[in-house]
């Protein structure tokens, strides 16, 4: 993705959730995805998909087992 698409993905992000935390940040040596970050913590990751000349982003938020730990 080019910088100007990762601008616009983190400010979209950041409208909708309310937060200005949120940071969307290029991977090294990929160009089809792009890191999601809250604060100085990785959440996930964004994938460019385009079918047909259209595209769309894919959000895949890993939460491990032991984060799980801290809520109550």
């Amino acid at each position: 993705m080019k910088h100007e698409e990762i601008i616009k993905l983190q400010k979209y992000l950041q409208q909708k959730f309310g937060n200005r935390t949120i940071d969307v940040r290029p991977r090294p040596k990929q160009d089809d995805s792009v890191e999601l970050y809250l604060g100085d913590e990785f959440i996930g990751l964004i994938y460019l998909d385009e079918d047909e000349g259209e595209r769309s982003y894919m959000v895949q938020i890993s939460i491990l087992d032991i984060d799980l730990d801290e809520v109550s």
